[in-house]
């Protein structure tokens, strides 16, 4: 049996000699490589700004409805959290001359809501609301149904006819998103007319930590509440995430798939161009598992080159993109999950650094297989008397 360094020196010895072709090869896998890490990494950045869009516009990483009482914000204010938003909340009825409709209410810490949410960015007239201003910031829906536009006063009412305030309309704002723009009125929470009458939080988490690791803080804490999740309360958002991944990894596949195919034919090639070679070696007694190995070592060779390369120059490509981001707001201003920033910041994490050279390695290896067959299935003295 040949040592194994010996046929690693004779495997690259052979494709270093078919160096142009092995170049070829080379910047295929390198390629493929470099654009797959780039592309996951895409597909992560994604995914963070969707995530990124849908949880600071309003709702937060983690919320809880009917807050208790004795929970205030630095109960919730654990390691790992970036702020906390405590809203009250009730039913009210707004009027205005002959119309009137039935809203949700929400007093709100206006320098709190735009510190850490972008809903006051989505106004369409007037602006945001001010700390302790009796005024109300309306949906374009609410305000519609009202026929009220800003500076109009807003009659407010716990039931129908009665008036317990009438504030002035500072502001109207539109999301796309429906549960925002329908039936929902903000105020100051200093002017709210009803205080401890329903309460909820919304918490904001740092990048990086980890939302199962908070939940799991505030669930044991002496409270009633009930926190949950951004994957709880977006469960489609959690879906198109996943989708993204399975399809990331289907391309991965059909990707090295392919390349794996121009591989195999490629040293079927380099077989036929050096038949001589192989023939005098099978008839000084080379076993068919050292052709084998020969033969899965100059491919592991030339794959494993390429597919380090590749990873570096993928992982600085998506280091260069990190820090500008690539804008793609002309393709999503009507998109939902990118409701505040079309911007995608790509990030590399395990996945995307380790999967594509390992499926190039894993590929190339399987288009070793058919090139090795046909060194087999020749006989020596075949190739001897075909030269």
């Amino acid at each position: 049996m040949m040592r194994f360094d010996f046929l690693c020196k004779i495997g690259f010895l052979f494709i270093w000699r078919s160096w142009r072709s092995t170049l070829a090869l080379a910047i295929m896998v390198f390629s493929a490589v470099t654009a797959l890490v780039f592309l996951s990494a895409l597909a992560v950045g994604t995914n963070d700004a969707m995530i990124r869009n849908s949880v600071g516009l309003f709702s937060g990483h983690i919320t809880a409805e009917d807050l208790s009482q004795n929970l205030g914000r630095d109960e919730l204010n654990v390691d790992g959290v970036d702020g906390v938003l405590i809203r009250e909340k009730r039913s009210i009825w707004l009027s205005h001359h002959d119309e009137m409709i039935t809203a949700v209410l929400l007093g709100v810490n206006p320098s709190d809501e735009r510190r850490h949410t972008a809903l006051w960015k989505k106004t369409v007239r007037g602006r945001y609301l001010e700390l302790g201003e009796p005024a109300l910031y309306v949906s374009q829906a609410v305000a519609t149904k009202l026929n009220v536009s800003v500076g109009d006063l807003v009659q407010i009412g716990f039931k129908p006819g009665s008036t317990v305030a009438e504030w002035v309309v500072c502001g109207i704002y539109q999301t796309g998103i429906s549960y925002l723009d329908n039936g929902l009125a903000f105020c100051p929470m200093e002017v709210f007319p009803a205080s401890n009458f329903g309460r909820s939080a919304s918490v904001f988490l740092a990048d990086g930590t980890d939302c199962d690791r908070i939940l799991a803080t505030y669930r044991e804490l002496r409270s009633t509440s009930e926190f949950r999740a951004w994957t709880d309360f977006m469960p489609d958002l959690k879906q198109l995430i996943d989708l993204n991944f399975v399809s990331m990894g289907i391309v991965m596949v059909l990707v090295f798939g392919i390349v794996s195919i121009g591989i195999s034919c490629a040293f079927v090639i380099f077989i036929l161009k050096n038949l001589r070679e192989h023939g005098i070696m099978k008839s000084m007694g080379i076993l068919p598992l050292e052709a084998v190995l020969l033969l899965v070592t100059q491919v592991a060779v030339l794959t494993l080159g390429a597919s380090i390369a590749g990873d570096v120059a993928g992982a600085l490509a998506v280091s260069g993109f990190a820090r500008i981001g690539i804008d793609l707001t002309a393709f999503t201003s009507h998109n939902q999950y990118f409701v505040v920033s079309g911007i995608i910041y790509p990030r590399l994490t395990f996945y995307s650094l380790f999967w594509p050279p390992v499926l190039a390695m894993v590929f190339g290896l399987l288009a070793a297989v058919w090139p090795s067959v046909f060194v087999i299935r020749k006989k020596a003295a075949d190739i001897l008397r075909a030269i």
